[in-house]
């Protein structure tokens, strides 16, 4: 099982943001509180479960075992993680 963080291309308040999702909730969860995130920062509305993470973030969750995926380069893979997001976000256990 594995978590990952996407590119930080959003740009919100001046700075740029990604989206850390995970294979499994309990992992997503876990990496988040390693970061220092609370879990009232949990999004699992129609975007799919995630934390929303500042491109500082983003390099400590990879210096942490995170898997980088690019929008870019890694676009099946990318779909495939979203996917068991929104699934994960409805509720459903993929």
């Amino acid at each position: 099982m594995s978590v990952y963080v996407d590119d930080a291309v959003t740009l919100w308040r001046g700075r740029r943001w990604a989206h850390l999702m995970a294979d499994r909730l309990d992992e997503l969860h876990a990496m988040a509180a390693a970061l220092g995130i609370p879990r009232h920062a949990f999004q699992d509305k129609t975007s799919g479960a995630h934390y929303d993470v500042t491109a500082e973030l983003r390099e400590q969750a990879i210096a942490r075992g995170a898997i980088p995926i690019s929008r870019h380069r890694d676009r099946e893979r990318v779909r495939a993680v979203i996917r068991v997001a929104r699934a994960q976000g409805r509720g459903e256990h993929p």
